[in-house]
């Protein structure tokens, strides 16, 4: 297994934010651009509590309570001035180091109330959040892997919408979902290989029949490796490419992979294109196979793709978008449906111990839209193109993948690493 990490912390080792940081999210850019967008975001943002995270709690920022202002330097992590009243407090944090600093609200037994995941050298950020009787203060970690925590303060008395803490994550509890995704992945890639082959096999015959049902065996063989979010990074283009923002869009001679194939099978491309198309696959494939043990999977990515398979579902599959002839959208989205749960099972044992509600409410949301899905095949067997659902029968999987995807978004935060908290 190949893991690659940020600093324990959650801090790139050249002081940039890191992949998958919650609250403010940047897209991935290179690093002076990052930089730039660190400088202008960490000007003016206001931090939710940690009640945003999925679970319950108050919105932050009210402006009600006392607000309290501190410097984090080098050596020091000075206790804020919250009272000692229960309820919603604000901290104004500036960064008075040389460094990035993390800041994290924690009680005595590590739980986490609301977090500056990043915050630049000279910049301040304020953090808002409903705080329940309890002794509560300050950690504050530099890029350097130094951490400090503050004395405590002891808030007593009620707080209606206090926010409940949740259990930090070491970057290093994800090795072993990653070591089971790489695994599963490692288990499947040999069966797409065998499909491409086969799919080969029958365009070198001129075997169109058997070339439709092979391509689409192939094509939810990739999709259930859920493909999404750089998971297989160059391969990803070569094996599934889409034409949109290609010079020569579908006539393209750089476009190849599944999607290709399925143009080239539904449009009456001639045989030698076809042939060009599955061969190149086949050999894509294998190169994958062999390829794979060597590529590096970041542990902040799972909990990212695990969100993004069904964004990409929602507007590819769902609305048709990417049906190059053979109306098999729904189906594609179903494999999608199930690379989802298999990314689900890899993180339960990091994700139920923080948030257990969560992932029963994923799955049997999950259950219910692969359910809607299935309804929609036919006597036949086959599956309904997008275009010929009626009405209620597209807003109920719409439906069904937007609950789903609001639920999900809040993996990426939940289980961002947070080793120095």
């Amino acid at each position: 297994m190949r893991l690659t990490s940020e600093r324990r912390h959650g801090l790139s080792p050249r002081g940039l934010p890191p992949r998958g940081l919650s609250r403010l999210r940047l897209p991935r850019l290179a690093a002076p651009a990052a930089a730039a967008a660190i400088a202008a975001v960490t000007a003016a943002a206001v931090l939710t509590a940690a009640g945003g995270l999925g679970g319950a709690g108050a919105a932050a920022g009210t402006g009600r309570g006392p607000v309290a202002a501190v410097a984090v330097g080098e050596g020091s992590c000075p206790a804020p001035a919250i009272g000692s009243q229960a309820g919603p407090v604000t901290i104004r944090v500036t960064d008075a180091a040389r460094m990035y600093a993390s800041v994290y609200v924690v009680d005595r037994r590590n739980l986490v109330y609301a977090e500056i995941p990043w915050l630049a050298p000279g910049r301040t950020l304020s953090v808002s959040t409903t705080l329940a009787a309890g002794d509560y203060a300050l950690r504050c970690v530099l890029s350097d892997d130094t951490a400090h925590t503050s004395a405590y303060r002891t808030l007593r008395g009620s707080a209606p919408g206090a926010v409940a803490g949740y259990r930090p994550l070491p970057d290093l509890d994800l090795a072993g979902p990653v070591k089971a995704y790489r695994a599963w992945i490692s288990a499947r890639l040999p069966v797409l290989a065998a499909a491409a082959r086969a799919l080969d096999a029958d365009a070198a015959r001129g075997d169109l029949a058997a070339a439709r049902t092979d391509w689409l065996t192939a094509r939810l063989d990739y999709a259930r490796l859920g493909a999404a979010y750089n998971a297989f990074g160059d391969f990803d283009d070569a094996i599934d490419g889409s034409p949109q923002g290609r010079p020569g869009g579908t006539a393209d001679p750089g476009w190849t992979g599944l999607q290709a194939i399925e143009y080239a099978l539904w449009h009456h491309a001639s045989p030698a294109r076809l042939r060009a198309l599955t061969h190149r696959l086949a050999a894509d494939t294998a190169e994958l196979v062999k390829d794979f043990p060597s590529e590096d999977t970041d542990p902040g990515d799972l909990p990212l793709r695990a969100h993004e398979i069904l964004e990409d579902t929602l507007e590819d599959q769902l609305t048709g978008e990417a049906d190059e002839g053979s109306g098999d959208s729904l189906a594609i989205a179903w494999a999608d449906a199930q690379g989802t749960a298999e990314l689900l099972d890899v993180l339960a044992p990091v994700l139920t111990p923080r948030d257990p509600a969560l992932l029963t409410r994923a799955r049997g949301q999950l259950a219910g839209f692969e359910a809607d899905l299935l309804a929609c095949r036919t006597a036949g067997g086959g599956w309904a193109p997008v275009a010929r659902l009626d009405r209620a029968r597209r807003e109920r999987l719409d439906s069904d993948a937007g609950a789903l995807l609001e639920t999900l978004s809040h993996l990426p935060d939940l289980l961002a690493s947070r080793t120095g908290a």
